[in-house]
């Protein structure tokens, strides 16, 4: 959407893709935070089951924007990736992450073109827990936490 102008119903329709990705984070989370084995997962298992907490939370806000924007909001989960391995699983997260923040930062530019200024306030604070969120996988791989700004390739930055 890049170079459109940002319309209410254009914002409703990405938030409810962003709506979708959050129900997605919550059964990744749930699910994960429950297969985790071994004790150098424990640690990460019971961050991410805080997690998905924190993750319905955001789902409540988002649903809660939508709603105000006069849309319906979805009820359909993005696939949720599973695996055997559980750095793998970490990984599925990890990326998924990113996504919602590269996500979120363009969101939060929308509201404020629309003048949506509360909208984007309740962004940015879902944006710092999936920041955190980043963080705590980033840092269970044993990875730098990727660099998510616009000139940004697949460079990391050190912790």
């Amino acid at each position: 959407m890049a170079g459109d102008k940002i319309t209410r119903e254009k914002l409703a329709k990405l938030l409810n893709e962003d709506l979708s990705r959050e129900y997605q984070a919550i059964i990744a989370y749930v699910v994960y935070s429950q297969v985790l084995k071994g004790p150098e997962y424990m640690s990460i298992a019971d961050q991410l089951e805080q997690h998905a907490h924190e993750e319905l939370q955001h789902a409540l806000t988002i649903a809660r924007q939508i709603d105000y924007l006069g849309a319906m909001p979805s009820v359909t989960a993005r696939p949720v990736k599973v695996s055997e391995k559980a750095r793998d699983m970490l990984k599925f997260d990890l990326n998924n992450e990113a996504e919602t923040i590269r996500a979120y930062r363009e969101r939060v530019r929308q509201c404020e073109e629309l003048e949506e200024f509360a909208m984007a306030e309740q962004i940015r604070e879902i944006l710092v827990q999936e920041q955190d969120h980043l963080i705590d996988l980033a840092t269970a791989l044993g990875e730098d936490v990727p660099d998510l700004g616009k000139a940004a390739g697949p460079k990391t930055r050190k912790r």
